[in-house]
């Protein structure tokens, strides 16, 4: 029997929260009457995460554990998840139990209304302000970014059709922009609020740092959005400024250099280019330039190596229609 659903759980030194994560866990999907799998990703855990897994997996058919040797994080252990998984619906949630599986339900509900993604949103969330102030800057910054306007991109309880997440390659720390990538694939985005309980044990795995991240991420993130298939426009953009500004640097030297020695009406402009920086900064800015320029050229020939290699295509097509296509309307 084909599986309905699937729930991808990353863990990172959970040991004491995964017997009663569990429990919820099958509880709400009995409540829901659907086919199931539950699949735990050990993060390279160094407590005995491992060892309650495996039991877990010796005892129910429907538990695929994945464990890592190390910690890769985690976007990889949700990546891994998601690769694995073969319900026609993927809900990928936290392990430290705040994320309350009664919710599954209502991102089902969503989805049966026609969206592609729905992305829980805890409106009520039970951190310290430490954490909620910096999280509320960066969604609000990768809103306008990212052109979804999600209020929590960091809630990891979220509910994906199988097919949006065809095309969506997950590395570095990309798992929380999810909902974009769907998006520039024509997904049907939306959001609802969740339920969001205190952590009952262990510790949280996120710190500051995270904002830094978050702010390096979205750089790639804008990249890919608008300069993937064209970078030299990027490289090209920046080295072309730099020449301009070399001009005006070298231009300005000259006028330095012209103006009299003897001004009677006040202070003298003049000045020799060895007196100068702008002659220096002039070469410099005109290095940059040409090099950037090069680079962007550089950049060019690699991504149209990897399209054209790898088969790759600049766009994603939803269905076939006529000229011997008809009934055709599945994704290519």
């Amino acid at each position: 029997m084909a599986v309905e659903l699937s729930i991808v759980v990353p863990l990172y030194n959970e040991a004491e929260n995964i017997p009663v994560l569990y429990a919820e866990i099958c509880e709400a999907l009995k409540k829901l009457g659907k086919s199931h799998e539950l699949i735990l990703v050990d993060d390279g855990s160094t407590d005995e995460t491992p060892k309650i897994l495996a039991g877990l997996a010796d005892a129910d058919e429907r538990v695929l554990v994945i464990t890592f040797r190390r910690n890769f994080g985690q976007t990889a252990a949700m990546a891994a998840g998601i690769d694995l998984a073969q319900g026609a619906v993927i809900v990928p949630m936290d392990g430290d139990l705040q994320n309350d599986p009664e919710d599954i339900g209502a991102l089902l509900r969503e989805l049966d209304r026609g969206y592609d993604v729905v992305s829980g949103w805890r409106k009520e969330r039970k951190d310290a302000l430490s954490r909620v102030i910096p999280s509320r800057l960066a969604n609000f910054i990768i809103s306008r970014v990212g052109g979804v306007p999600l209020h929590d991109y960091g809630c990891s309880l979220k509910a994906y059709r199988r097919e949006t997440l065809d095309e969506v390659h997950l590395y570095g720390e990309m798992h929380r922009f999810i909902p974009i990538f769907a998006r520039w694939q024509g997904a049907r985005v939306t959001e609802i609020p969740v339920h969001h309980r205190p952590r009952r044990a262990g510790q949280s795995h996120y710190g500051m740092e995270r904002v830094l991240k978050v702010i390096l991420d979205l750089i790639v993130l804008k990249f890919f959005s608008a300069y993937i298939t064209k970078p030299i426009y990027v490289f090209g953009g920046f080295g072309l400024l730099s020449i301009g500004l070399s001009l005006m640097s070298f231009l300005l030297s000259v006028v330095f250099k012209l103006m009299p020695v003897d001004n009677p009406w006040g202070p003298t402009w003049h000045k020799d280019f060895i007196a100068t920086p702008l002659p220096v900064l002039s070469v410099g800015l005109f290095v940059v330039g040409l090099q950037m320029i090069f680079i962007g050229l550089l950049a060019e020939v690699l991504m149209r190596t990897y399209f054209e290699s790898q088969n790759k295509r600049a766009y994603v097509i939803k269905s076939l229609k006529g000229r011997g296509r008809r009934g055709d309307t599945g994704p290519v």
